[in-house]
């Protein structure tokens, strides 16, 4: 792994989802998603980059937190999006 991928991977902490029910920018807004990622960093839930809004990607460069894992059923991969690599 590079630094960059490491130095990402320092921030991945044991995090409780905040909305489990699903993306918390297109519940309140009424938009639908099509999956759902996970912020390692801090539990957010957002949607992917199928989905109309991308809030996941959005909420990954807005806030800093660049690792997500998906939060779909059977699914256990994680992914930077600075790197653009499975981590």
């Amino acid at each position: 792994m590079t630094a960059a991928v490491d130095e990402h991977l320092a921030l991945v902490r044991d995090v409780v989802p905040q909305t489990p029910q699903g993306c918390r920018e297109c519940l309140i807004s009424g938009t639908p998603w099509v999956h759902l990622r996970l912020c390692l960093t801090c539990g957010h839930v957002g949607c992917c980059d199928s989905s109309p809004m991308k809030h996941a990607r959005r909420h990954a460069f807005g806030i800093g937190h660049p690792i997500v894992r998906s939060f779909e059923a059977g699914e256990n991969w994680r992914w930077c999006y600075v790197d653009q690599a499975f981590v």
